[in-house]
């Protein structure tokens, strides 16, 4: 009995122990150990390093740079908190050395990481960086320019010195399509409210916000020989639109700043409840500043889609041996920093006997200080109709490098495609709504045959023999059936004759495009509205022309339309709306009407069309 006892005591022991040693490595999995210190601080000036760590720890081990005196530290502080989230309790323990230092020279200095020990394991905190400014050099001058400006200084106690915005751009001279970065930052002396931002309409550009924290944090920086508290409030980066100098208006805020009031005589009240304040209310406007924008280089490669940046290319293809009637999907991505909102897609180059289909584009972007990166996605799908080897060239794709100023091309591997007879023959037409891929249908047959009711015949000497009723009854079925044949025969040509059909599509789709575009006018969404518009104006003159739209461009979609007989006017009707709606799409600001009038114009301009193409 005593035996069972001690290996039932022994089992649970281990049991504890086990449990003791999981939950052990659990905790010391979730030790954290932090360095803490200002970005910048003034030589000549005190600062604290801290570090912190959330278990109980020792023997910690900091090095200080040479440059840094220590003029006290570590002192240790230890915090606990006990919190209870759905009836759990949960402690945390803070453990807190607090070092004092001092910059003895300017420059850029790291301290390099420390260590710590937890129960057998030696934990390491992250590196600091510290930039040390020179002190201020302007101080008097400053205080004595700020008497100098009279009601400026004076009268609220604020000068233009104290605090001011600056509009800083990363470059002044680019080129065209290039992107770079600008950036609205606040210095200030004493901190202010600042409301009522008013940044420029950046007309000429178009522009990506970068998201900044909502909590926005001062770090010090020195200008003009003073330092400054200094806040970033908008960056963004842009990219021009347009060759030659462009202006980037000023921009304008409201700040309120609380300043102590000058008293003649200092009351005991003071001391207690601190210094009477006002609010002095000033307006902040930034600079204009001009961009010199620079026109891309001659010798652009025959391939150029307006990239600018650096660039990469993958491509791949669903299959290379398939039957006729299924797709066939060749994928590109293209990665990189630039303007990937902006370039056009490369061209793929499907044999004339396959049915092309507009592409799935989708863009994935990080807008950054450093620029737009990410990458672009093109799906392009095609449809063979016949059996058959047939070769897809390699896809191009060409760009400019603002960096070494010059061109470079990227270029894929080609694919050879082995087509089999499709089980319901090579000239089995094909539906779609020419959209994805998932929309794409088949009919089998064009033709039901017709059920003929049995015909009564009556005696001879019956009324019905001889009369008119009963002529018609032969010869109606006979027209009918010579009418039938011709439509059949017209029908077959026209499912054979896949441009004249896309011709005759092209109006019924461009108002069904036009129809979605109306929904998105009512919605107010301006640039997924003009690119429903140019779908639908490019999408049309691909089906009208019986050009693949990867081939079209506005040379030679003017002179396609010479062609048909259409006048320079409705040409130019249409080059001046795609020229709008490519311009609109990414304007910061335009007329409250402008939308209603290119829907307008678009409706007007694709009616005309029709009236003048015939086929």
């Amino acid at each position: 009995m005593r035996y069972k006892h001690m290996k039932y005591i022994r089992r649970n022991l281990i049991f504890l122990f086990i449990l003791f040693v999981v939950s052990g490595v659990s905790l010391f999995a979730q030790v954290e150990f932090k360095a803490l210190a200002p970005e910048a601080v003034v030589a000549g000036s005190q600062f604290k390093v801290v570090y912190t760590i959330n278990s109980e720890a020792k023997d910690l081990r900091v090095q200080h740079p040479a440059d840094f005196d220590v003029l006290m530290g570590p002192s240790q502080m230890t915090s606990q908190s006990t919190s209870f989230v759905n009836g759990k309790r949960s402690d945390e323990l803070t453990i807190s050395y607090t070092y004092i230092l001092m910059a003895k020279a300017e420059g850029t200095f790291k301290i390099p990481a420390a260590t710590i020990k937890v129960a057998n394991s030696t934990y390491t905190s992250n590196e600091l960086s510290i930039k040390v400014l020179p002190p201020d050099k302007t101080s008097d001058a400053g205080q004595q320019s700020g008497q100098q400006n009279g009601a400026s200084a004076s009268s609220t106690g604020v000068s233009d010195n104290d605090i001011f915005m600056r509009m800083i751009v990363s470059r002044n001279n680019v080129y065209e399509q290039e992107g770079f970065l600008v950036t609205f930052k606040l210095y200030f002396t004493r901190w202010p409210s600042v409301t009522n931002y008013k940044f420029p309409e950046f007309e000429g550009f178009h522009k990506q916000d970068i998201e900044l924290p909502e909590q926005k944090n001062a770090v010090l920086e020195q200008y003009n020989g003073r330092n400054y508290q200094a806040v970033t409030l908008y960056q963004v980066i842009l990219f021009p639109q347009r060759t030659g100098k462009i202006t980037i208006e000023k921009g304008s805020f409201d700040a309120a700043i609380r300043v102590p009031i000058q008293q003649r005589s200092q009351s005991i009240f003071d001391d207690f409840f601190g210094p009477q304040t006002r609010t002095v209310n000033k307006t902040l406007t930034t600079s204009p500043v001009t961009i010199d924008v620079k026109p891309l280089p001659s010798g652009k490669p025959a391939d150029f889609s307006g990239a600018v940046g650096n660039f990469t290319m993958n491509t791949n293809i669903n299959a290379t041996e398939l039957k006729a009637n299924e797709a066939v999907t060749i994928t590109t991505k293209i990665s990189g920093t630039g303007n990937i909102r902006l370039m056009k897609n490369p061209e793929v180059k499907f044999p004339n006997d396959f049915d092309i289909y507009d592409p799935k584009i989708s863009v994935d972007t990080r807008v950054s200080t450093g620029g737009v990166s990410g990458s672009k996605t093109i799906e392009y799908m095609a449809i063979p109709r016949f059996g058959g080897e047939f070769e897809i060239p390699a896809i191009r794709f060409s760009y400019f490098d603002p960096k070494s100023a010059t061109y470079k091309t990227l270029t894929s591997e080609s694919y050879t495609l082995k087509v089999e007879r499709g089980e319901e023959g090579e000239n089995s037409p094909a539906v779609t709504n020419y959209n994805n891929r998932e929309s794409v249908r088949f009919l089998g047959q064009d033709i039901r045959y017709l059920k003929v009711k049995g015909i009564h015949f009556e005696s001879q000497e019956s009324l019905f023999y001889g009369s008119l009723l009963f002529y018609l009854s032969y010869i109606v079925p006979a027209l009918l059936f010579i009418v039938f044949f011709f439509i059949y025969r017209k029908q077959m040509k026209e499912n054979a004759n896949i441009a004249l059909k896309r011709t005759k599509r092209a109006n019924r789709m461009a108002v069904k495009r036009l129809k979605n575009a109306g929904k998105l006018l009512k919605e107010n969404k301006k640039e997924a509205f003009y690119e429903e518009v140019l779908r639908a104006l490019w999408g049309y003159l691909s089906d009208k022309l019986n050009i693949p739209q990867s081939d079209l461009t506005k040379d030679n979609v003017a002179n396609e339309l010479s062609k048909y007989g259409v006048g320079d006017e409705l040409i130019s009707e249409f080059m001046a709306i795609l020229n709008d709606c490519e311009f609109a799409r990414y304007a910061p600001s335009q007329a409250p009407d402008a939308m209603d009038r290119i829907y307008g114009q678009t409706v007007d301009a694709i009616g005309k069309m029709e009236n003048t193409i015939k086929k």
